[in-house]
């Protein structure tokens, strides 16, 4: 019986250091989040504003343009999935990798070649296993992106627009990445970068009654302007998406440590109850050997008499 309360005890013992390592894991995924999310909202009306000066600049003219312009029939399309570099974050990179499967599915019946980018080593370790060619990969700044960041990943995916698809350059730009909505819930969302969709981007910018749609005057000319927003309209998207990611994260890693730090609470009453069971029943063991033994020398005494 010694033995049995033994191992409880260890039991308990190392359930107790779990639950401390996830605690502590809760409190910092915590802290990052409330950053986290501070960085989304200061990130999101510049790029939601760049977006309308580029709708804007797309309607105000007639040029043709990579970044406006629809391909007849767009024959390769670059998708941009952003995952994780970590774990312990409940399904949120499994959730994330599932839509960018959908997408590529969908792409691929509309007769499209993907070419994948990844940022994340979850999604470059999904893709490795499944022997799947991924064009560019990055990983190590998915808990805290810069803008430096999105610069780096926005750029072979503005090269691979510009080019010619026959020399290797993609017709659309995907990006699948995780849309954080609250504490409680985060969405995977996949969206089209490029071209813009002008109908969707009026559609979020519908003028009031009454309001008129200003005249444009382009200095030098519409293509130029549209050539200088092009990286601009990227990277901020891009770096939106990634801290809409990090964000994700962080309130799912909270989640997760959270249920981890519940759960290791209840195993600690669990195996608390079964140790005090095991003790108990090793006092009574004991007493009933004292008193057997006792009665026992009394009757031998007696015996003797």
């Amino acid at each position: 019986m010694g033995a049995k309360l033994r191992v409880y005890k260890r039991r308990i013992r190392s359930v107790t250091a779990t639950k401390k390592i996830t605690k502590a894991m809760e409190m910092i995924a915590a802290s990052r989040v409330v950053k986290a999310q501070r960085q989304v909202a200061a990130s999101t009306p510049y790029a939601s504003e760049l977006t309308r000066a580029v709708t804007a600049v797309a309607t105000g003219s007639t040029t043709q343009h990579p970044l406006t312009t629809e391909v007849e029939q767009p024959t390769r399309a670059a998708l941009l999935l952003i995952t994780s570099d970590r774990g312990l974050a409940g399904g949120y990179s499994s959730n994330v990798i599932k839509a960018a499967e959908q997408l590529t599915e969908r792409l691929k019946a509309e007769g499209k070649e993907v070419d994948a980018y990844i940022v994340g080593r979850k999604g470059v370790s999904y893709y490795g296993f499944r022997e799947r060619k991924v064009v560019e990969s990055w990983t190590g700044f998915t808990d805290s992106p810069t803008y430096a960041d999105a610069k780096a990943v926005s750029a072979p995916l503005i090269e691979a627009v510009q080019r010619d698809t026959a020399e290797g350059g993609v017709d659309e730009l995907h990006i699948v990445t995780t849309e954080f909505i609250s504490m409680m819930t985060q969405t995977a969302v996949d969206d089209r970068l490029l071209p813009l969709s002008l109908d969707k981007a009026e559609e979020s910018e519908e003028p009031s009654k009454g309001e008129i749609l200003p005249l444009f005057d382009f200095e030098p000319s519409a293509e130029d302007v549209l050539d200088a927003l092009l990286p601009r309209y990227v990277e901020s998207r891009i770096y939106n998406a990634l801290l809409q990611a990090a964000a994700s994260k962080h309130a799912a890693t909270r989640r997760a440590m959270k249920s981890a730090t519940d759960n290791a609470e209840d195993l600690i009453k669990s195996l608390s109850r079964l140790a005090n069971a095991a003790r108990q029943a090793e006092i009574t063991q004991e007493i009933s050997e004292i008193v057997g033994g006792a009665s026992a020398l009394a009757d031998a005494t007696a015996g003797s008499d």
